[in-house]
C-alpha cells in the first residue's frame, strides 16, 4: 500500500500536473491518499514527484491514520483495524470512508522541500514516509 502526501501548494502548477493531482485527489496542501502499489500508480506519482512525498506505508501507520483522520461518509463509527484488513479487496469509498485524509502541517516543520535523499528533503519517493506521517497526525 502506498501513501501520497501533497507537500507543495497550488501556485504556478502546470495544467497537466494539476490534472494529475486532481485525478488522484490531492487537491490541496497536506492531504494524503492511499493507493495500491502497482506500476500505473507509480508512474503517476513519478510524474508529480515535485509536489508530493510518497512511499510504502506500514499497516500500523495506516490503522493510526484511519483511526485519527478518517471521515465516514455516513457519520458512522470507524473500526480502523477492520478497514485496514479489508483495504486489500475494496476501496475506501466502498468501505464507507472519504478517499482522502486531511493532515496537520508537520510538527517540527519541513527542513527542505528538496527531493528525498538530497539533504533533508521530503519530496519524491520517501523511505521515511512513516516518520513524516507520524508528525502530521
Amino acid at each position: 500500500m502506498l501513501i501520497a502526501i501533497r507537500i507543495k501548494g497550488m501556485i504556478d502548477v502546470e495544467k497537466k500536473i494539476a490534472d494529475a493531482l486532481d485525478r488522484i485527489r490531492l487537491r490541496r496542501k497536506y492531504v494524503a491518499v492511499l493507493m495500491e502499489d502497482n506500476p500505473d500508480n507509480r508512474k503517476v506519482l513519478s510524474n508529480v514527484r515535485n509536489f508530493v512525498s510518497y512511499g510504502i506505508i506500514s499497516k500500523e501507520m495506516a490503522e493510526k491514520l484511519i483511526r485519527e483522520r478518517g471521515k465516514s461518509t455516513e457519520n458512522k463509527k470507524i473500526d480502523a483495524k477492520k478497514i485496514v484488513e479489508d483495504l486489500e479487496k475494496k476501496s475506501l469509498e466502498e468501505l464507507g470512508l472519504k478517499p482522502f485524509f486531511r493532515l496537520h502541517p508537520p510538527r517540527g516543520g519541513i527542513e527542505s522541500k528538496k527531493h528525498a535523499g538530497v539533504g533533508k528533503g521530503v519530496l519524491g519517493e520517501n523511505k521515511e514516509i512513516n516518520k513524516l506521517l507520524e508528525r502530521m497526525l
